[in-house]
């Protein structure tokens, strides 16, 4: 897997809207020993770094783990950017940062925060939000 990313972020050389460090950070921060990563390209549309809750089961039964965060990586004509998604039921907005889209996260509701270039204060945001989400579902309160 870790393969994969690396072959992608090699390829990924034009970043005119400058979100590739935001992804880079984003990986480092998801890949823990408490966590498992997934990485899905396709080519052309979009790739996508799903982090699990290593171990933690899921409704489907998956023993990967539950997904607690999904970023996508959006192909643009202008440009790549990011949109960093979870579950709606585990994390919050107080700042109203994200977009609630309706069963649009693998069916569910979800919070997407899109990053289409680099902004400190919203890529702090994304970042609180990963340990949020991640701590709901290692504490088991995220609902079925």
């Amino acid at each position: 897997m870790l393969e994969n990313i690396q072959t992608y972020l090699t390829r990924w050389q034009t970043d005119p809207k400058l979100v590739r460090p935001f992804f880079t950070r984003l990986l480092e921060v998801l890949r823990t020993p408490e966590n498992a990563l997934e990485f899905v390209e396709r080519e052309g549309v979009s790739a996508s770094l799903r982090a699990k809750v290593a171990g933690s089961g899921s409704a489907s039964g998956s023993a990967f783990g539950e997904l607690f965060c999904l970023v996508d990586v959006v192909e643009d004509a202008n440009g790549r950017w990011l949109s960093v998604c979870f579950y709606a039921d585990t994390v919050s907005d107080p700042e109203e940062h994200g977009n609630l889209v309706p069963l649009g996260l693998l069916g569910e509701d979800g919070y997407c925060f899109d990053v289409e270039e680099p902004d400190p204060v919203l890529e702090g945001y994304v970042l609180e939000r990963i340990g949020e989400a991640r701590e709901r579902v290692q504490a088991g309160r995220r609902r079925s």
